[in-house]
């Protein structure tokens, strides 16, 4: 790892954290809805009951928002990464997010529900592109030996991000009435330190070469970013990528749905990115307080941070493993982990009432769930899209699996609440019924990906 290598990574993933904080610092929306939307006092039942559906309401609301953002932004990630290149496109971008912050830093000064969903939909348009632009940069930066290891750290990232919005959204810190604004506009910080530093870190030697043509200044960048190793082993495989992106040239959305030749690869990219949303991780991000309540534990808030420490530690851990165990055995035995841990929840729950004892069942189930999501479903979807493919097809099955993840996202984000009410303690059934089916297309049709080319990993799908 050279000095330069570590920099443009750090600074990659940087558009993650700020994602990741998104997620966890979604409790302040709550506390700062109250503030914006005061209604006339409830004086019956019925108008507290349509008051707490508001409420509800605009919570849901301020969580799907982000979402939709990344929806409608993740088509252009082809686009804005060819036409202006990784680095420039991530640093114009940023612009969003920056924008995006300061309309929810800001919103204590004007109608608070009103501007805290314009941010976060702004912010989302932001996470949106970056989730897509980051992946590809690091793997087209990443030696082969270590693209696993370094794709790992989009997820660390962004569990990084979620467990610091945890913290800060303590009561005694920033999460109460007169410091929540700086809690939502805070990852601005974030997004100011990932403008500069991107102005210091090389263009992809793969873009250079590949898409503009300019073999020198792709060596120069290889140089950089390997140190004084020999680049021209690297150059050769480009050179290869490149012939055979010549010779099936650029693949739009809609060639990548028609084509048989990337059918395949097309089914397995959409399917990992819906088994890490509706595995019911975003459940327990989103509402890991609430169930903790229902667990009856006295100080809810301190046990979802734990969770946040667990999935920080247990992320770091992936990062070791994926390059030794390989991403499909990680993957297959972190949905087996969750399903497991899923049924074992559900029967703490609704069995809380009639043992007191299943309370800890249901907490050290919680934990599992984390752990076993973390071990692959949680980092393996992030690159694993841009391994399937080679330069050609790449950008548009970047562009269609970050729609699939951000649509499911927004799906959990805005149903979850109403089916929990609506399901109660039975809620996480429906999530070990979806990772049973996830486990089993994995087992049958995910390959591995670990230590091989773009043109090996399609040589696989071939056969």
């Amino acid at each position: 790892l050279t000095g330069t290598l570590v920099l443009s990574v750090f600074t990659a993933v940087l558009g993650f954290f700020q994602y990741g904080y998104s997620l966890g610092v979604i409790n302040a929306p709550q506390k700062a809805g109250t503030e914006g939307t005061r209604a006339p006092l409830a004086n019956t039942e019925e108008d507290l009951a349509a008051s707490m559906h508001i409420l509800t309401m605009y919570w849901s609301l301020s969580v799907s928002v982000f979402a939709i953002g990344g929806m409608v932004s993740s088509f252009t990630v082809g686009w804005i990464g060819d036409r202006l290149g990784r680095v420039k496109a991530m640093l114009v971008v940023n612009i969003l997010s920056i924008i995006g912050n300061l309309l929810m830093g800001l919103a204590k000064f004007g109608p608070s529900h009103i501007l805290i969903i314009a941010g976060r939909a702004v912010t989302g348009l932001y996470c949106g592109l970056s989730s897509g632009l980051v992946p590809m940069y690091v793997s087209e930066v990443s030696p082969t030996a270590l693209r696993g290891a370094l794709g790992t750290l989009h997820q660390l990232a962004i569990v990084t991000g979620i467990l610091i919005s945890q913290v800060l959204g303590l009561d005694f810190l920033l999460g109460n009435d007169e410091m929540w604004p700086l809690l939502l506009g805070l990852s601005g910080v974030a997004a100011l330190l990932q403008f500069f530093l991107l102005l210091l870190c090389p263009e992809s030697p793969r873009y250079l070469y590949i898409k503009l043509g300019k073999v020198e200044e792709a060596k120069k960048n290889l140089k950089r970013l390997r140190g004084n190793c020999d680049p021209m082993k690297e150059i050769a495989e480009m050179e290869k990528e490149k012939q055979e992106a010549a010779s099936e040239k650029r693949v739009s959305i809609r060639q990548l749905f028609t084509s048989s030749k990337y059918r395949q690869a097309v089914i397995v990219a959409l399917m990992v990115q819906i088994s890490q949303q509706f595995s019911g991780i975003n459940a327990i991000f989103y509402y890991s307080t609430n169930i903790f309540e229902r667990a009856g534990v006295d100080q809810p808030v301190y046990a979802t941070i734990g969770v946040g420490v667990v999935n920080t530690v247990f992320t770091v851990i992936s990062v070791f493993l994926v390059e030794k165990a390989g991403r499909r055995s990680l993957f297959l035995a972190g949905l087996m982990g969750m399903l497991i841990s899923a049924v074992a929840m559900t029967v703490g729950l609704v069995l809380l009432s009639q043992f007191a004892w299943m309370s800890y069942v249901s907490m050290v189930a919680i934990f599992l769930f984390v752990i076993f999501f973390e071990v692959g479903p949680g980092p393996i979807p992030w690159f694993i899209v841009a391994e399937l493919f080679s330069q050609g097809p790449r950008p548009a099955a970047i562009a269609v699996a970050g729609f699939c993840n951000w649509a499911c996202n927004f799906i959990v984000g805005m149903c979850f609440q109403y089916i929990a009410d609506l399901c109660g303690p039975y809620v996480f059934a429906i999530f070990a019924g979806l990772l049973l089916v996830f486990f089993l297309f994995a087992y049958f049709k995910v390959p591995e990906t670990k230590g091989k080319s773009f043109e090996e990993i399609a040589a696989v799908f071939r056969r």
